[in-house]
Formats: structure tokens, C-alpha cells, sequence
């Protein structure tokens, strides 16, 4: 395993230009001569931080797994209704991806294979976050038969989706929130 970057005061500024660059440009069209020029270092210092541009990207995964948990925490802890319970979790996960999160867009746009040497810890980044809407669908109240799996990776596949149809201003997450909860609670009727 390679070594933790190493802390100091600029590493913030450092992640938030990765994370902008990789949102914007993408992984492949990103150098890490960007990154620095970004952040007013030269090259080679981004090397004192980070041993490789698949390590940086590391970083900025975490970041951005542990930004869209930290939002999914208070409405997969609140008690009652497990439907009102997966509606606000899709709302903070969708207020993430559509209210300019460069963190957010990474984890969502940057697909492991993108950086075959790292891949592995994306998966199970992926997966960590994940795991949080495994619980809020295992709770639901659902016919014995349905795949859950298969509702949940569906549930974060039209999610994640919403970043490239969406227009500000004609809903809000919690809107559209409720409406894609709703399509999978209430029967469709023809």
C-alpha cells in the first residue's frame, strides 16, 4: 500500500482543484501539470502530496464518498417511515450531484477502470457509499420476491443520471426525490 500524502496547508486547495479539474476536463484529460497550474505549484511539488496522479484521484474519491455519506446520514437515521427515509436520502444524494459538487461529480463520472491501478479501492469506495442505500431499500416493505439488489443499483443509476437532464430552477432534489421514491412505491396504473 503507498504511503498517506503527506498533510500540510495547501493539500485542501490541491484536492479542490483535482476534484474541479476531474469534474470538468475528466480523469484521462487531466495532468497532474494542470492540477498544479490550478494551484499556483509547480509539477514536481505535487509529488511532495500525492506519489502518483491515481493517488490523487484516490483522495478525491474519498472526499467525495465521505461528503455524500456525511449527507446521507441524517435522513438514514431518522426514524418512521422507511419510504420518507429513501425519498430524503435520494433528495441529499441528488442535492449533491446537482448543486456543484465537484467531489460528487467525480465519484459519480470517474469509472474504476479509468485507473486500472487503483481500481480496486474505487470499487470498494463505491461500494462503502453504497452500502448506505442497501440499508434504506432493505427496509422497505416490499414483495418477498423483489431483488434488491437490483432495485438499489437501478435507484442510483436514474439518480446519478439526473446530472445530465436536469435544468436548475424547474424542480428540487426533494421534488425530484418524491417523484422517483414515488414511482417505486405507488402501482403503475395505465
Amino acid at each position: 500500500m503507498a504511503p498517506a500524502p503527506r498533510a500540510d496547508n495547501r493539500l485542501p486547495l490541491v484536492l479542490d482543484a483535482a476534484a474541479r479539474l476531474f469534474a470538468e476536463k475528466g480523469y484521462g484529460a487531466t495532468s497532474m501539470r494542470d492540477i498544479a497550474g490550478a494551484v499556483g505549484m509547480l509539477p514536481g511539488s505535487l509529488y511532495y502530496h500525492f506519489a502518483s496522479k491515481e493517488e490523487l484521484l484516490v483522495a478525491v474519491y474519498e472526499e467525495g464518498v465521505r461528503r455524500i455519506k456525511a449527507a446521507l446520514a441524517p435522513a438514514l437515521a431518522q426514524p418512521g417511515d422507511p419510504w420518507q427515509r429513501l425519498e430524503n436520502a435520494c433528495a441529499a444524494h441528488l442535492a449533491g450531484l446537482l448543486e456543484g459538487s465537484d467531489y460528487g461529480q467525480v465519484v459519480i463520472r470517474v469509472r474504476p477502470d479509468d485507473a486500472p491501478d487503483v481500481a480496486p479501492r474505487l470499487v470498494a469506495l463505491r461500494d462503502e457509499y453504497e452500502h448506505a442505500f442497501s440499508r434504506a431499500i432493505h427496509d422497505l416493505p416490499l414483495p418477498p420476491r423483489t431483488d434488491r439488489r437490483a432495485l438499489r443499483l437501478m435507484l442510483l443509476g436514474a439518480l446519478n443520471w439526473s446530472q445530465t437532464w436536469y435544468r436548475p430552477g424547474k424542480d428540487s432534489p426533494q421534488a425530484l426525490a418524491r417523484r422517483f421514491v414515488r414511482l417505486l412505491r405507488d402501482p403503475m396504473e395505465p
